[in-house]
């Protein structure tokens, strides 16, 4: 039984390059970053009037692939819940930490009563660590 995994890495990137290669990567599997305006959280805050420190530079980027969700969320809309995936950016000793949560087989089964949403989930969870792997080395 495979469990709920924290995918965690680091690159020597800075957020922002990562970021920018994370987006082309991504882009040539079919996946976009969906938030792309609104990832960059010191932004997102402020432009709710908040401060933040100006090194405080996590991303929580949404990564999706449209032509995929439409079909998924069409077929079932109870996916909905688990769609949402995001990569997480900040930088912790002069290096961007990066982290992913993925979800078990048996866990998304679980949530959503679907025979075929669990096996295809986990591909594009598999997807997205290998989108991560390119983008820290490219």
């Amino acid at each position: 039984m495979h469990k709920d995994n924290l995918y965690a890495t680091e690159t020597s990137k800075s957020n922002k390059n990562f970021v920018k290669d994370l987006a082309t990567v991504a882009k040539k599997s079919g996946l976009i970053i969906h938030n792309e305006d609104k990832m960059e959280m010191a932004h997102s805050f402020s432009s709710h009037g908040m401060e933040v420190a100006d090194d405080f530079d996590l991303h929580m980027i949404q990564v999706c692939n449209p032509a995929k969700a439409a079909k998924s969320l069409s077929a079932n809309p109870e996916r909905a819940i688990l769609m949402p995936k995001f990569i997480m950016t900040f930088t912790k000793n002069n290096k961007t930490q990066i982290r992913f949560l993925r979800f078990s087989e048996d866990n998304i089964r679980s949530v959503v009563d679907d025979d075929i949403f669990p096996e295809s989930l986990a591909g594009t969870y598999k997807k997205i660590v290998e989108i991560i792997e390119e983008a820290k080395s490219c």
